[in-house]
């Protein structure tokens, strides 16, 4: 049975918008301004992270952007994340653009709950807010994994948005990433 993961670098305040100051958001480019020296070891645990993964759940444009980013890029980190299966998430796109990837273009809902069925062990959805935003929502989240960076925005999408119940979570682990940043790692409690 797969696990659906969210693994994501946010804010103190939750904010996970324009990381890389690429989107025109004003609070954008928080990623390499308070992530610094920090970031390498960040690299690191991604990369573990990625190696430890079965497949990838995106939204058509965290595909699109990875891609741009991913595909031409030489390492061992690029190469593992290259070949992981990628399933998208998107009602217009025919083909994935960051290879070895299927559109999941049905009820999100439905194909997300089949995919749980075919892939043994963590399914990592990267970026791809609104996909998470209704996974959570549909209770099919099973870890949260945050980066958090030592800043408060102010304004910006948060990863938590507005959901029709409370989503009750346990810390499974923490650890603290070079000086500034923390890796937390939840996962969600059942329903009883």
């Amino acid at each position: 049975m797969g696990k659906i993961v969210i693994s994501t670098n946010v804010s103190l305040d939750g904010v996970v918008q324009d990381p890389t100051g690429e989107e025109g958001f004003d609070h954008g480019g928080w990623f390499g301004r308070f992530g610094g020296k920090d970031l390498e070891e960040w690299g690191e645990i991604s990369f573990e992270e990625a190696r430890g993964t079965e497949a990838l759940l995106l939204g058509r444009k965290t595909d699109e952007w990875f891609a741009s980013r991913w595909n031409d890029r030489p390492g061992a980190w690029a190469e593992r994340l290259k070949s992981l299966p990628k399933y998208v998430v998107s009602s217009t796109l025919e083909q994935p653009r960051w290879g070895n990837g299927k559109v999941l273009k049905g009820d999100v809902v439905e194909e997300v709950t089949k995919l749980k069925k075919e892939v043994d062990g963590d399914i990592v959805v990267y970026a791809s807010y609104q996909l998470a935003h209704t996974l959570f929502e549909n209770d099919l989240v099973d870890e949260v994994r945050l980066t958090v960076f030592p800043v408060v925005l102010g304004a910006g999408e948060r990863l938590f948005g507005e959901t029709s119940a409370m989503k009750p979570m346990r810390l499974l682990s923490s650890r603290t990433v070079g000086a500034g940043l923390a890796f937390l790692t939840y996962e969600l409690v059942p329903k009883v």
